[in-house]
C-alpha cells in the first residue's frame, strides 16, 4: 500500500550495529533473514533498495507498519528486536498498539524509538473520554500526529442513534486532541462499518455507518484510517471510495489478501494478494498522509515487513 527515495535505514546506521542486529535477531527468532524473498524488488541490502526500483515509489517517510502484525513475533523476541529489524529494512514509522509498549512509560518508549530513528505518528489506543487527557499526554510524549484506535469511539454503530452519537463523541475527542497539539482523531474500519446500513433521516437514503460517520463529523477534528482489505471484503470499490472521500481519508491501512466470499478474507504480504493496488494507490496519491502496512498475525520473520516495504517503495505512479 504504500521519491526520489530516502527509503532506507541502513545508510544511517553503522555497519557493525547492522550486522549485530541481524545476527542477534537470527539467533533469537531462528529466521534466516538474509534469505527472505522480496515481492516487488530483487533481494538487496536496504541501502540499495531505491536504486533497484524502476520508478518513483512512495516515500519511506510516509510508510508505517501496524505493530499488531508482529504480535506473535514480538512475544517471541520483544519489541526492541522487532523495531531494530524494521529500522534495518528502512521503516521510519511504526503504529503501536497497547501490547507494543511492554509496560514502558511514554518517555521510555520515546527513547526506544529515538534509538532506532523511528517515529510513531499514529497508534491504536484508547478513546475513553474520561481518561482521554492521559491518552493525549502519552501520545504527545511519543510524538503522535493523530489519535485513534482499532475501531471508533463509543457507543459504536449498533443502531442509527448510536452511530450519530458516536459521530458527536468523535467531534468532541478530535477537538480536544487537535487543540492539545496532537492532531485529529481517526476512525479505523473493519467490514461492519460498511455492511451496517441505516436510513439517513435527513435524506431518506440508505447509507453505511461509515458514510454516516463521514457526513456527521467535523473534518477539522476527525479523519479516517481506511483499512483497504476489510473495506474490499465488505464489497467496497476502494479506489472509488478514496476518489469520493479522499479529503477525509488521511491514513490508509495497506492490507492485502484473498477474498473468500462470505468468509473472512485471508491476509497476505502487500502485493501478494488479489487486490488491484494500482487504482487504489493512484487515487490515494496527494491525499493520504501515511500508508500503514498490516497483516494480521504475520509469520514471526521479517518477510512480511520487507516484502510490503519493497512493494510500496518500488510502486511506480
Amino acid at each position: 500500500m504504500h521519491h526520489a527515495n530516502p527509503s532506507t535505514g541502513s545508510a544511517r546506521r553503522p555497519a557493525g550495529r547492522r550486522l549485530a542486529t541481524l545476527a542477534s535477531l537470527a539467533l533469537v527468532a531462528g529466521a534466516a533473514l538474509a534469505g527472505q524473498p522480496a515481492a516487488a524488488a530483487p533481494a538487496a541490502p536496504a541501502g540499495d533498495a531505491a536504486a533497484q526500483c524502476p520508478g518513483r515509489g512512495i516515500p519511506a517517510s510516509k510508510i508505517s507498519i501496524q505493530m499488531f502484525s508482529y504480535f506473535g513475533w514480538t512475544r517471541e523476541v520483544g519489541t526492541e528486536a522487532v523495531l531494530a529489524e524494521l529500522a534495518e529494512i528502512g521503516y521510519r514509522n511504526v503504529e503501536p498498539f497497547g501490547g507494543t509498549y511492554e509496560a514502558r512509560t511514554a518517555e521510555e518508549f520515546s527513547a526506544l524509538l529515538d534509538q532506532y530513528e523511528l517515529k510513531a505518528p499514529t497508534s491504536h489506543g484508547s478513546t475513553d473520554e474520561e481518561r482521554f487527557d492521559e491518552t493525549i499526554a502519552f501520545a504527545k510524549t511519543i510524538g503522535q500526529k493523530y489519535m485513534g484506535s482499532g475501531g471508533s469511539a463509543s457507543p459504536g454503530i449498533g443502531s442509527l442513534e448510536d452511530t450519530l452519537a458516536t459521530a458527536e463523541a468523535l467531534d468532541r475527542l478530535g477537538e480536544r486532541s487537535k487543540k492539545s497539539g496532537t492532531g485529529k482523531i481517526f476512525v479505523h474500519n473493519h467490514q461492519s462499518e460498511f455492511t451496517t446500513q441505516y436510513v439517513d433521516p435527513g435524506t431518506g437514503e440508505t447509507k453505511s455507518a461509515w458514510e454516516l460517520l463521514v457526513e456527521n463529523t467535523d473534518p477539522r477534528y476527525v479523519t479516517f484510517q481506511l483499512d483497504v482489505l476489510w473495506a474490499a471484503d465488505a464489497g467496497i470499490d476502494v479506489a472509488q471510495l478514496i476518489e469520493e472521500h479522499g479529503d477525509r481519508i488521511e491514513l490508509l491501512h495497506v492490507k492485502d489478501g484473498f477474498l473468500n466470499g462470505d468468509e473472512r478474507a485471508t491476509p497476505t504480504d502487500v502485493g501478494e494478494g488479489e487486490l488491484d493496488w494500482a487504482p487504489i494507490l493512484d487515487a490515494a496519491q496527494g491525499k493520504v498522509k501515511y500508508y500503514v502496512v498490516e497483516r494480521d498475525w504475520a509469520p514471526a520473520t521479517a518477510e512480511f515487513a520487507q516484502d510490503s516495504f519493497d512493494f510500496l517503495t518500488c510502486y511506480t505512479y
